[in-house]
């Protein structure tokens, strides 16, 4: 028997990931910035056992089948490849926050499974390498694998197209006020989603402008430029969401609290409180502001209706192994 533990982060994007110029390889239209998200983590425990016949899928608990197999299955069978290892493998999974929701949650479930998998199958990858295998299972969950402040670049194939952190978590204590306005899983994926992006007339545009914003976002990072980073950070949002309102077939991921949420954020902004939103493929919209201020910001945000619950999270590290076993 072979098995490892690790745990990943969900990240945020500030400058977004949408549409690939390769979807089998998840090889993205353009480079992309992102934070992980501290305190939200995923669990993954992967044991290869010579008594199996297939692979195994366990999701908080509950024996699951269908889609998630099968993407969990197809990462598994690169593992297979590159290791040269036979055998089926249990696959046990835990998030500590709502699935399918808008919080990147493929992102921190395949880091965590392509760095389990990779340990239990006897690799031990580079960062690269790593983020690189994460990638063909969840674009996303590239930038899950390193620490951080993490910019994906996006290449041509695969080997030019991977993360690396940009600054670690202690640079900027920024904090994301994760505003749950739904636990519903949404009712299309953002691998669907990515796949309809050139259809939508505005694509192009965002692609073109995609290099300016994201040098604009680099920098305001570098510089702990909160202001010029919640100037970029809405816009690149805002423009990810009208290419989805105008696929084809259209998308809508928000909901009326999402837009009551966003509004409010802005008021704020605009009386002088340093805070700005972003919002991933759903309906939970992410506040971000610097840590000095996050109480102050939590109780508003709560007070609001349709909002839920508060999800806090600061910047989070790397993806990691663990040395504790999941119950069965």
């Amino acid at each position: 028997m072979h098995q490892a533990l690790a745990i990943a982060h969900p990240n945020i994007a500030f400058i977004k990931y949408w549409g690939n110029r390769d979807h089998m390889l998840r090889i993205p239209s353009n480079d992309s910035i992102s934070m992980n998200l501290g305190g939200l983590t995923t669990r993954t425990q992967v044991t290869f056992e010579s008594g199996l016949v297939n692979d195994r899928l366990t999701l908080d608990g509950i024996e699951t089948s269908g889609n998630a197999l099968s993407r969990v299955g197809a990462l598994l069978e690169r593992v297979r490849a590159m290791s040269g290892i036979q055998l089926f493998a249990h696959v046990q999974s835990e998030n500590n926050f709502p699935s399918g929701t808008g919080i990147a949650s493929s992102a921190s479930a395949f880091a965590a499974l392509s760095l389990a998998s990779a340990t239990a199958a006897g690799m031990q990858l580079e960062e690269r390498d790593l983020s690189r295998l994460a990638r063909t299972a969840s674009g996303s969950a590239c930038r899950s694998v390193p620490a951080g402040f993490v910019e994906w670049q996006a290449g041509m194939d695969h080997s030019s197209s991977f993360a690396v952190s940009i600054a670690p978590p202690s640079h900027w204590s920024l904090v994301d006020l994760v505003a749950i306005v739904s636990r519903e899983h949404k009712c299309t994926g953002s691998y669907e989603g990515h796949q309809l992006a050139n259809t939508s007339p505005l694509q192009a545009c965002r692609l073109k402008d995609a290099p300016k914003r994201l040098e604009i976002c680099r920098r305001a990072i570098l510089d702990r430029d909160f202001e010029a980073l919640a100037e970029v950070v809405e816009l690149d949002s805002n423009m990810m969401h009208a290419v989805i309102m105008t696929s084809n077939p259209r998308l809508q991921y928000w909901q009326p609290a999402t837009l009551a949420v966003m509004l409010e954020v802005s008021r704020w902004r605009k009386t002088g409180i340093p805070v700005c939103y972003t919002i991933d493929a759903g309906p939970n919209v992410h506040v971000l502001c610097e840590s000095k201020h996050a109480g102050e910001i939590s109780m508003q945000l709560t007070s609001l209706p349709g909002v839920l619950e508060i999800l806090n999270s600061h910047p989070g590290g790397a993806a990691r192994l663990e040395s504790n076993p999941v119950d069965d």
